[in-house]
Protein backbone atom coordinates (compact mmCIF):
# COMPACT_ATOMS: atom_id res chain seq x y z
CA UNK A 1 0.00 0.00 0.00
CA UNK A 2 1.80 3.27 -1.21
CA UNK A 3 1.72 6.41 1.76
CA UNK A 4 -1.40 7.85 0.05
CA UNK A 5 -3.60 4.89 0.30
CA UNK A 6 -2.14 4.28 4.03
CA UNK A 7 -2.83 8.14 4.96
CA UNK A 8 -6.83 7.99 3.31
CA UNK A 9 -7.22 4.70 5.49
CA UNK A 10 -5.72 6.15 8.60
CA UNK A 11 -7.86 9.33 8.28
CA UNK A 12 -10.89 7.08 7.31
CA UNK A 13 -11.00 5.81 10.78
CA UNK A 14 -9.82 8.47 12.50
CA UNK A 15 -12.95 10.30 11.14
CA UNK A 16 -15.80 7.59 11.89
CA UNK A 17 -13.65 7.64 15.46
CA UNK A 18 -14.04 11.08 15.77
CA UNK A 19 -17.53 10.98 16.20
CA UNK A 20 -17.64 9.28 18.67
CA UNK A 21 -15.67 11.15 20.73
CA UNK A 22 -17.91 14.47 19.79
CA UNK A 23 -20.89 13.04 20.83
CA UNK A 24 -19.13 12.26 24.03
CA UNK A 25 -19.34 13.46 27.59
CA UNK A 26 -16.65 15.42 29.30
CA UNK A 27 -16.70 13.04 32.07
CA UNK A 28 -15.76 10.29 29.67
CA UNK A 29 -12.77 12.34 27.95
CA UNK A 30 -11.52 12.97 31.18
CA UNK A 31 -11.55 9.30 32.29
CA UNK A 32 -9.55 8.56 28.90
CA UNK A 33 -7.02 11.40 30.57
CA UNK A 34 -7.02 9.78 34.07
CA UNK A 35 -6.21 5.84 32.38
CA UNK A 36 -3.66 7.43 30.00
CA UNK A 37 -1.72 8.61 33.64
CA UNK A 38 -2.37 5.27 35.31
CA UNK A 39 -1.06 3.40 32.24
CA UNK A 40 2.33 5.41 31.96
CA UNK A 41 2.99 5.28 35.31
CA UNK A 42 2.43 1.34 35.70
CA UNK A 43 4.20 0.70 32.47
CA UNK A 44 7.12 2.92 33.22
CA UNK A 45 9.70 0.57 32.62
CA UNK A 46 8.75 -0.97 29.60
CA UNK A 47 8.56 2.79 27.81
CA UNK A 48 11.85 3.29 29.43
CA UNK A 49 13.25 -0.10 27.62
CA UNK A 50 12.06 1.43 24.73
CA UNK A 51 13.11 4.70 24.21
CA UNK A 52 16.67 3.22 25.45
CA UNK A 53 16.69 1.19 21.64
CA UNK A 54 15.82 4.56 20.45
CA UNK A 55 18.43 6.17 22.05
CA UNK A 56 21.42 3.64 21.31
CA UNK A 57 20.25 3.75 17.89
CA UNK A 58 20.36 7.63 17.82
CA UNK A 59 23.56 8.03 19.33
CA UNK A 60 25.03 4.97 17.26
CA UNK A 61 23.79 7.30 14.17
CA UNK A 62 25.26 10.42 15.16
CA UNK A 63 22.42 12.39 16.05
CA UNK A 64 23.11 16.09 17.62
CA UNK A 65 23.11 16.69 21.34
CA UNK A 66 20.09 18.70 21.25
CA UNK A 67 17.81 16.43 19.27
CA UNK A 68 19.15 13.53 21.94
CA UNK A 69 17.93 15.35 24.82
CA UNK A 70 14.49 15.72 23.27
CA UNK A 71 14.51 12.25 21.99
CA UNK A 72 15.53 11.09 26.14
CA UNK A 73 12.47 10.12 28.51
CA UNK A 74 13.54 9.62 32.03
CA UNK A 75 11.29 8.37 34.66
CA UNK A 76 10.75 12.19 35.92
CA UNK A 77 9.92 13.31 32.30
CA UNK A 78 7.23 9.98 32.22
CA UNK A 79 5.90 11.27 35.60
CA UNK A 80 5.16 14.74 33.89
CA UNK A 81 3.78 13.52 31.20
CA UNK A 82 1.77 11.47 33.50
CA UNK A 83 1.04 14.51 35.54
CA UNK A 84 -0.25 16.69 32.28
CA UNK A 85 -2.57 14.41 31.45
CA UNK A 86 -4.32 14.62 34.44
CA UNK A 87 -3.84 18.26 34.76
CA UNK A 88 -5.49 18.44 31.51
CA UNK A 89 -8.43 16.42 32.94
CA UNK A 90 -9.28 18.82 35.60
CA UNK A 91 -9.64 21.82 33.19
CA UNK A 92 -12.59 23.05 32.11
CA UNK A 93 -14.20 21.57 29.03
CA UNK A 94 -13.44 23.35 25.65
CA UNK A 95 -16.46 21.96 23.43
CA UNK A 96 -19.98 23.87 23.70
CA UNK A 97 -18.48 27.10 24.70
CA UNK A 98 -20.89 30.18 24.30
CA UNK A 99 -18.83 32.48 22.67
CA UNK A 100 -21.44 34.70 20.96
CA UNK A 101 -25.63 35.64 21.69
CA UNK A 102 -27.90 37.98 19.83
CA UNK A 103 -30.83 37.94 18.87
CA UNK A 104 -31.86 40.45 15.64
CA UNK A 105 -34.51 42.16 15.13
CA UNK A 106 -36.50 39.41 12.82
CA UNK A 107 -36.63 37.17 15.94
CA UNK A 108 -33.55 34.99 14.54
CA UNK A 109 -31.57 33.81 18.12
CA UNK A 110 -27.53 33.29 17.12
CA UNK A 111 -25.29 31.27 18.70
CA UNK A 112 -21.53 30.91 18.39
CA UNK A 113 -20.66 27.83 20.36
CA UNK A 114 -16.63 25.78 20.25
CA UNK A 115 -16.51 22.59 18.51
CA UNK A 116 -13.77 20.27 17.46
CA UNK A 117 -11.64 20.51 14.31
CA UNK A 118 -11.99 16.94 13.40
CA UNK A 119 -9.13 15.46 11.94
CA UNK A 120 -5.63 16.54 13.04
CA UNK A 121 -2.45 15.58 12.14
CA UNK A 122 0.83 16.32 13.92
CA UNK A 123 4.33 15.75 12.08
CA UNK A 124 7.19 16.24 15.13
CA UNK A 125 11.05 15.05 15.65
CA UNK A 126 12.08 13.23 17.92
CA UNK A 127 10.16 13.96 21.14
CA UNK A 128 8.33 11.70 22.22
CA UNK A 129 6.65 13.63 24.80
CA UNK A 130 4.60 14.99 21.92
CA UNK A 131 2.99 11.69 20.81
CA UNK A 132 1.35 12.05 24.90
CA UNK A 133 0.55 16.07 24.73
CA UNK A 134 -1.02 16.09 21.31
CA UNK A 135 -2.71 13.16 22.05
CA UNK A 136 -4.12 13.88 25.19
CA UNK A 137 -5.20 17.79 23.83
CA UNK A 138 -6.88 16.40 20.99
CA UNK A 139 -8.57 13.57 22.83
CA UNK A 140 -9.89 16.23 25.50
CA UNK A 141 -10.97 18.85 22.71
CA UNK A 142 -12.73 16.60 20.74
CA UNK A 143 -10.25 15.82 17.75
CA UNK A 144 -8.73 12.58 16.18
CA UNK A 145 -4.88 12.65 16.09
CA UNK A 146 -3.18 11.37 13.43
CA UNK A 147 0.44 11.60 14.89
CA UNK A 148 3.50 11.35 12.54
CA UNK A 149 6.66 11.02 14.84
CA UNK A 150 10.00 10.38 13.64
CA UNK A 151 11.44 7.42 12.85
CA UNK A 152 14.21 8.07 15.53
CA UNK A 153 11.73 7.63 18.33
CA UNK A 154 9.76 4.63 16.63
CA UNK A 155 10.10 2.56 19.52
CA UNK A 156 9.27 4.89 22.27
CA UNK A 157 5.86 6.22 19.90
CA UNK A 158 4.68 2.72 19.59
CA UNK A 159 4.41 1.43 23.21
CA UNK A 160 3.04 5.17 24.32
CA UNK A 161 0.38 4.73 21.13
CA UNK A 162 -0.39 0.73 22.23
CA UNK A 163 -0.46 2.01 26.07
CA UNK A 164 -3.02 4.79 24.95
CA UNK A 165 -5.47 2.96 23.00
CA UNK A 166 -5.45 0.05 26.45
CA UNK A 167 -6.72 3.54 27.76
CA UNK A 168 -10.00 3.37 26.17
CA UNK A 169 -11.09 0.04 27.63
CA UNK A 170 -14.97 0.01 28.16
CA UNK A 171 -15.33 3.18 26.89
CA UNK A 172 -17.76 4.51 24.37
CA UNK A 173 -15.21 6.51 22.58
CA UNK A 174 -13.21 4.08 19.96
CA UNK A 175 -9.67 3.89 20.30
CA UNK A 176 -8.94 4.91 16.72
CA UNK A 177 -9.37 8.38 17.51
CA UNK A 178 -5.60 7.81 18.12
CA UNK A 179 -3.72 6.67 14.73
CA UNK A 180 0.24 6.35 14.48
CA UNK A 181 1.19 6.93 11.18
CA UNK A 182 4.43 4.63 9.89
CA UNK A 183 7.63 6.83 10.38
CA UNK A 184 10.14 4.17 8.02
CA UNK A 185 9.66 6.54 4.75
CA UNK A 186 9.01 10.25 4.57
CA UNK A 187 6.60 9.73 1.98
CA UNK A 188 3.59 9.31 4.61
CA UNK A 189 4.76 12.90 5.66
CA UNK A 190 3.91 14.28 2.57
CA UNK A 191 0.85 12.01 2.20
CA UNK A 192 -0.65 13.90 5.33
CA UNK A 193 0.35 17.47 4.68
CA UNK A 194 -2.08 16.78 1.06
CA UNK A 195 -4.47 14.89 2.45
CA UNK A 196 -6.80 17.79 2.04
CA UNK A 197 -10.70 16.72 2.69
CA UNK A 198 -9.39 14.16 4.78
CA UNK A 199 -7.56 15.72 7.51
CA UNK A 200 -8.97 19.08 8.66
CA UNK A 201 -5.89 20.60 9.87
CA UNK A 202 -1.56 19.85 10.41
CA UNK A 203 0.56 20.67 12.92
CA UNK A 204 4.28 20.69 12.83
CA UNK A 205 6.52 20.62 15.71
CA UNK A 206 10.37 20.82 15.63
CA UNK A 207 13.10 22.02 13.74
CA UNK A 208 12.74 25.60 11.67
CA UNK A 209 13.69 23.20 8.98
CA UNK A 210 11.19 20.64 9.18
CA UNK A 211 8.36 23.59 10.08
CA UNK A 212 9.27 25.39 6.52
CA UNK A 213 9.04 22.42 4.89
CA UNK A 214 5.49 21.50 6.32
CA UNK A 215 4.39 25.18 5.39
CA UNK A 216 5.79 25.10 1.94
CA UNK A 217 4.20 21.44 0.89
CA UNK A 218 0.93 21.41 2.92
CA UNK A 219 -2.54 21.56 1.09
CA UNK A 220 -3.66 21.29 4.53
CA UNK A 221 -4.62 23.68 6.56
CA UNK A 222 -1.34 24.30 8.74
CA UNK A 223 -0.98 26.07 12.19
CA UNK A 224 3.26 27.35 11.77
CA UNK A 225 4.80 26.25 15.04
CA UNK A 226 8.23 27.89 15.11
CA UNK A 227 11.78 27.79 15.62
CA UNK A 228 12.88 30.30 18.64
CA UNK A 229 15.69 32.17 18.17
CA UNK A 230 14.74 34.03 21.65
CA UNK A 231 16.68 37.12 23.35
CA UNK A 232 17.21 38.27 26.69
CA UNK A 233 17.33 42.54 26.82
CA UNK A 234 19.82 43.69 29.79
CA UNK A 235 18.55 47.41 29.95
CA UNK A 236 20.85 50.11 32.07
CA UNK A 237 18.30 49.96 34.27
CA UNK A 238 18.36 46.60 35.19
CA UNK A 239 18.97 44.79 38.26
CA UNK A 240 21.95 43.24 37.57
CA UNK A 241 21.91 40.59 39.69
CA UNK A 242 18.17 39.33 38.61
CA UNK A 243 19.61 39.59 34.70
CA UNK A 244 22.57 37.06 35.13
CA UNK A 245 19.74 34.61 37.53
CA UNK A 246 17.32 35.16 34.17
CA UNK A 247 20.11 34.54 31.54
CA UNK A 248 21.63 31.75 32.81
CA UNK A 249 17.87 30.06 33.27
CA UNK A 250 16.87 31.36 30.03
CA UNK A 251 19.73 29.70 28.31
CA UNK A 252 21.19 26.88 30.15
CA UNK A 253 17.59 25.15 31.62
CA UNK A 254 17.43 23.15 28.81
CA UNK A 255 18.98 24.50 25.93
CA UNK A 256 17.60 22.08 23.32
CA UNK A 257 13.81 23.45 23.35
CA UNK A 258 12.63 26.58 21.72
CA UNK A 259 12.02 28.64 24.19
CA UNK A 260 15.82 28.30 25.54
CA UNK A 261 17.49 32.16 24.69
CA UNK A 262 19.86 32.15 21.84
CA UNK A 263 20.97 36.07 22.29
CA UNK A 264 21.84 38.70 24.77
CA UNK A 265 21.78 42.14 24.19
CA UNK A 266 22.93 44.56 26.75
CA UNK A 267 22.61 48.11 26.78
CA UNK A 268 26.09 49.97 25.93
CA UNK A 269 26.11 52.54 29.11
CA UNK A 270 26.04 49.52 31.38
CA UNK A 271 28.23 47.25 29.37
CA UNK A 272 31.89 47.81 30.94
CA UNK A 273 30.58 46.73 33.88
CA UNK A 274 27.50 43.87 32.98
CA UNK A 275 29.47 42.55 30.18
CA UNK A 276 32.11 40.27 32.15
CA UNK A 277 29.84 39.05 34.75
CA UNK A 278 27.64 37.95 32.26
CA UNK A 279 30.81 35.73 30.37
CA UNK A 280 32.17 34.81 33.31
CA UNK A 281 28.57 33.31 34.39
CA UNK A 282 28.12 32.20 30.75
CA UNK A 283 31.77 30.14 30.53
CA UNK A 284 31.18 29.09 33.92
CA UNK A 285 28.06 27.02 32.70
CA UNK A 286 29.50 25.76 29.68
CA UNK A 287 28.07 28.13 27.24
CA UNK A 288 30.20 28.75 23.90
CA UNK A 289 30.27 32.27 23.77
CA UNK A 290 29.45 34.27 19.70
CA UNK A 291 29.90 38.08 20.18
CA UNK A 292 30.11 41.22 18.69
CA UNK A 293 32.94 43.61 17.93
CA UNK A 294 32.30 45.80 21.05
CA UNK A 295 32.08 42.37 23.21
CA UNK A 296 34.85 41.08 22.26
CA UNK A 297 36.90 43.66 23.14
CA UNK A 298 35.39 44.04 27.21
CA UNK A 299 36.22 39.77 26.54
CA UNK A 300 39.91 40.58 25.91
CA UNK A 301 40.59 43.29 28.42
CA UNK A 302 39.26 40.67 31.27
CA UNK A 303 40.75 37.47 29.30
CA UNK A 304 37.87 35.83 28.69
CA UNK A 305 37.85 33.17 26.01
CA UNK A 306 35.27 33.86 23.28
CA UNK A 307 34.14 33.90 19.70
CA UNK A 308 33.67 36.37 16.83
CA UNK A 309 29.95 36.03 15.59
CA UNK A 310 29.53 35.21 11.75
CA UNK A 311 26.33 37.25 10.05
CA UNK A 312 24.42 34.01 10.54
CA UNK A 313 24.94 33.59 14.05
CA UNK A 314 22.28 36.21 15.14
CA UNK A 315 19.66 34.23 13.24
CA UNK A 316 20.94 30.79 14.12
CA UNK A 317 18.61 28.57 17.06
CA UNK A 318 21.82 26.55 18.21
CA UNK A 319 19.37 23.85 20.15
CA UNK A 320 22.80 23.96 22.60
CA UNK A 321 24.65 25.33 24.99
CA UNK A 322 25.96 28.32 22.76
CA UNK A 323 25.09 31.88 22.69
CA UNK A 324 25.52 35.36 21.61
CA UNK A 325 26.36 38.65 23.05
CA UNK A 326 26.01 42.26 21.18
CA UNK A 327 26.38 45.45 22.64
CA UNK A 328 22.95 47.48 21.64
CA UNK A 329 22.35 51.25 21.79
CA UNK A 330 19.03 51.22 24.16
CA UNK A 331 15.79 49.40 24.14
CA UNK A 332 15.42 50.93 20.33
CA UNK A 333 18.40 49.54 19.15
CA UNK A 334 17.53 45.98 20.87
CA UNK A 335 14.07 46.30 19.30
CA UNK A 336 15.54 46.70 15.94
CA UNK A 337 18.30 43.62 16.50
CA UNK A 338 15.31 41.63 17.68
CA UNK A 339 13.21 42.56 14.26
CA UNK A 340 16.24 41.58 11.90
CA UNK A 341 17.20 38.31 13.40
CA UNK A 342 14.12 37.24 15.98
CA UNK A 343 11.47 34.36 14.75
CA UNK A 344 8.34 35.94 16.63
CA UNK A 345 8.44 33.18 19.80
CA UNK A 346 9.79 35.03 23.11
CA UNK A 347 11.52 38.40 24.06
CA UNK A 348 12.44 39.24 27.46
CA UNK A 349 13.27 42.44 29.16
CA UNK A 350 15.36 43.11 32.27
CA UNK A 351 14.53 46.81 33.70
CA UNK A 352 13.05 48.94 36.10
CA UNK A 353 12.24 51.72 33.73
CA UNK A 354 8.81 51.41 32.96
CA UNK A 355 8.74 53.75 30.02
CA UNK A 356 12.10 51.13 28.33
CA UNK A 357 9.69 47.98 29.69
CA UNK A 358 6.49 49.71 27.72
CA UNK A 359 8.40 50.09 24.76
CA UNK A 360 10.11 46.54 24.32
CA UNK A 361 6.52 45.15 25.07
CA UNK A 362 4.29 47.07 22.47
CA UNK A 363 6.96 47.65 19.61
CA UNK A 364 7.88 43.58 19.89
CA UNK A 365 6.39 41.54 17.08
CA UNK A 366 5.93 38.36 18.93
CA UNK A 367 4.34 35.68 20.91
CA UNK A 368 5.07 36.24 24.20
CA UNK A 369 7.10 39.31 25.97
CA UNK A 370 8.49 38.23 29.22
CA UNK A 371 9.41 41.51 31.82
CA UNK A 372 11.82 40.08 34.20
CA UNK A 373 11.97 36.63 33.97
CA UNK A 374 12.78 34.05 32.20
CA UNK A 375 12.11 32.88 28.18
CA UNK A 376 11.46 29.02 29.71
CA UNK A 377 8.07 30.51 30.84
CA UNK A 378 6.46 30.31 27.38
CA UNK A 379 5.40 26.78 27.82
CA UNK A 380 2.14 25.72 28.66
CA UNK A 381 2.48 23.59 31.57
CA UNK A 382 3.88 26.55 32.76
CA UNK A 383 1.27 29.18 31.60
CA UNK A 384 -1.83 26.83 33.28
CA UNK A 385 -2.75 25.27 30.16
CA UNK A 386 -1.86 21.75 31.04
CA UNK A 387 0.59 20.83 28.49
CA UNK A 388 0.79 22.47 24.96
CA UNK A 389 0.60 20.69 21.29
CA UNK A 390 2.90 23.68 20.26
CA UNK A 391 4.03 27.18 20.24
CA UNK A 392 2.43 29.23 17.25
CA UNK A 393 4.15 32.38 15.98
CA UNK A 394 1.86 32.71 13.87
CA UNK A 395 -0.90 35.91 13.80
CA UNK A 396 -3.81 33.89 12.56
CA UNK A 397 -6.18 31.47 15.11
CA UNK A 398 -3.52 30.80 17.72
CA UNK A 399 -0.30 32.08 18.93
CA UNK A 400 1.94 31.10 21.77
CA UNK A 401 0.89 27.69 23.34
CA UNK A 402 -1.71 26.14 21.66
CA UNK A 403 -3.68 24.57 24.27
CA UNK A 404 -7.46 22.63 24.50
CA UNK A 405 -9.02 26.63 23.84
CA UNK A 406 -6.52 26.53 20.52
CA UNK A 407 -7.52 22.75 19.30
CA UNK A 408 -11.11 24.07 18.99
CA UNK A 409 -13.32 25.98 16.09
CA UNK A 410 -16.40 27.60 15.79
CA UNK A 411 -20.23 26.94 14.45
CA UNK A 412 -22.68 29.74 14.51
CA UNK A 413 -26.33 28.42 15.38
CA UNK A 414 -28.92 29.96 14.32
CA UNK A 415 -32.58 29.60 15.58
CA UNK A 416 -35.72 30.24 14.07
CA UNK A 417 -39.51 30.02 13.97
CA UNK A 418 -40.54 29.93 10.75
CA UNK A 419 -38.60 32.69 8.93
CA UNK A 420 -37.77 32.97 5.61
CA UNK A 421 -35.46 35.39 4.02
CA UNK A 422 -37.26 37.86 2.07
Amino acid sequence: MDATAIIAELAKKARIAACSLANSSESARNQILLNIADELEKNLDSILKANQIDMANAKSSGMNQSLQDRLLLTKDRVMAMANSSRNIAKLPDPLGRLLVERNLENGLNLKQVSVPFGVVGMVYEARPNVTIDAAVILIKSGNAALLRGSSSAVESNQILIKLMKQAFASSEISPDVIQLVPSDDRSTVSALLTARGKVDLVIPRGSAQLINSVVSEATVPTIETGAGVCHVYVDKSADLEKAIAILINSKCDRPSVCNAAETLLIHKDIAEQFTPIALKSLIASGVVINCDQATMAIAKQTGLAVNLASDDSWSTEYGTLEINVAQVSDVNGAIEHIAEHGTKHTEAIVATDPVVIQSFISMNDCAAVMVNTSTRFTDGEQMGFGAEIGISNQKMHARGPMGLEQMTTTTWIVTGNGQIRE
